[in-house]
């Protein structure tokens, strides 16, 4: 006898089916929920570095490589035109104050030097002969005033005699007349005579004294003509270092060229070069260091050069007080160029998270450290190894600072 099987229900029959499109459709689900909600990323903790958002002193500086050059550098020019007869120093060597460098040769400068003398001779001769001449005429003068003065004397006198003649009678009022015309006219013959005598007598002074400067000024002028040998051999104007000397043996110079340098050693200074973004900050004066076998050296800025070149420009400092052992031209130290006064902020420690945001953006952890999102913050000054947050952030808070280049667009991190 056959047995009437029971129609099973169709959610039985297609439970398989069923249990499929179920699963298919949670995974479709999930799918979507994951596009729509925000894009995660697994790290490892190891792989990046944290830093807790704080507190702290902030200073704003900058750090840069800075290199040892002399305080100073002397240009040596020549004062003579010439050729280089010999080069006594080399290059490198420490020069003494007056030390020679080289010695030029000039004929034609010796020849004029000859003329010189030859002109200061004649000049001399010609001087004494003029002035034995002006002695003698001045002998002259001094007798010709000498019989002057004789004679109106014994004039004076031979009237002074014929008035008392004329007292007593002797003589008549008409001959008084004529004695007495007669002494008034040699009076004032004699007087104009001793005035010409004595006019005379001055110039005489008076030529003596030209002639005798203008032999001196031609003795002045022979001996700076002698002088110009000297200019020949050129010296070391300070004690320094000669750092090159740029002509050779043989070779022609004119007069004013530059042929050599030479650098002051007794004091250094640092030269560096900074972005333009500093250099409304960085005037002379502002403080600096730098650090040597644990030990800081202070300096100050002394010069900005405030023309731009590479979005560069250039600036000196001076020790202040003592200098690294062991310095020497060439030598690199990095510099740390103070932009203000220490003061509180709110600061986090550099990392590669600002080339890569911008500075506008950071993944902030959460509380137990498993996870970190994009937060938006705000950062105002920076140093070599801090920034200052404005907003954003608040003290305690924990955030990623390395590994950015890693994460693409993830907007939550999973530790």
């Amino acid at each position: 006898m056959d047995i009437k099987l029971e129609k099973k229900p169709w959610y039985i029959r297609y439970r398989y089916s069923l249990i499929g499109g179920i699963v298919l459709l949670a995974g479709l689900i999930y799918v979507i929920v994951l596009a729509a909600g925000p894009r995660r990323l697994r790290i490892k903790l190891e792989n990046v570095q944290t830093a807790e958002v704080r507190h702290a002193d902030f200073l704003e500086y900058v750090d840069v490589e800075g290199i040892v050059q002399p305080i100073m550098t002397i240009i040596v020019n020549t004062r003579e035109e010439g050729n280089v007869h010999r080069i006594v120093a080399e290059e490198g060597r420490l020069m003494k104050q007056g030390d020679t460098i080289l010695v030029l040769t000039n004929p034609n400068l010796m020849r004029d030097i000859e003329d010189q003398q030859d002109e200061w001779e004649k000049q001399r001769i010609s001087y004494r002969e003029k002035e034995l001449e002006m002695e003698q005429k001045s002998l002259t003068l001094k007798q010709q005033t000498l019989e002057a003065e004789y004679e109106l004397n014994k004039i004076r006198k031979s009237y002074a005699l014929e008035k008392e003649e004329y007292t007593m009678g002797i003589r008549s009022k008409a001959q008084l007349e004529v004695s007495e015309d007669e002494f008034n006219y040699k009076t004032a013959s004699t007087r104009l005579k001793l005035q010409s005598l004595r006019s005379d007598s001055a110039m005489t002074v008076i030529r003596k004294e030209l002639l005798r400067n203008d032999l001196e000024r031609e003795y002045k002028k022979m001996e700076r003509s002698q002088n110009r040998v000297e200019e020949l051999v050129v010296r070391a104007p300070v004690d320094g270092q000669l750092s090159f000397v740029k002509v050779t043996p043989g070779q022609k110079v004119g007069a004013g060229e530059n042929i050599a340098e030479v650098k002051v050693m007794d004091q250094f200074k640092i030269h560096t070069s900074l972005s333009e973004y500093y250099i409304d900050r960085v005037t002379t004066g502002l403080p600096a260091t730098i650090s040597y076998q644990n030990r800081k050296y202070p300096l100050k800025v002394t010069k900005v050069v405030p023309e731009v070149k590479d979005r560069m420009f250039e600036v000196d400092l001076v020790f202040t007080d003592s200098l690294p052992e062991n310095v020497r031209l060439g030598k690199s130290f990095r510099v740390q160029i103070e932009l203000g006064q220490p003061e509180k902020a709110l600061v986090v420690s550099r990392g590669n998270f600002y080339q890569q945001t911008g500075g506008n953006w950071i993944y902030k952890l959460n509380a137990d450290k498993t996870r970190a999102v994009k937060v938006p913050i705000t950062i105002g000054r920076q140093n070599p190894v801090q920034y200052e947050i404005t907003e954003g952030l608040q003290p305690g808070d924990w955030v990623i600072t390395t590994g950015y280049d890693n994460f693409g667009d993830a907007e939550e991190l999973v530790l």
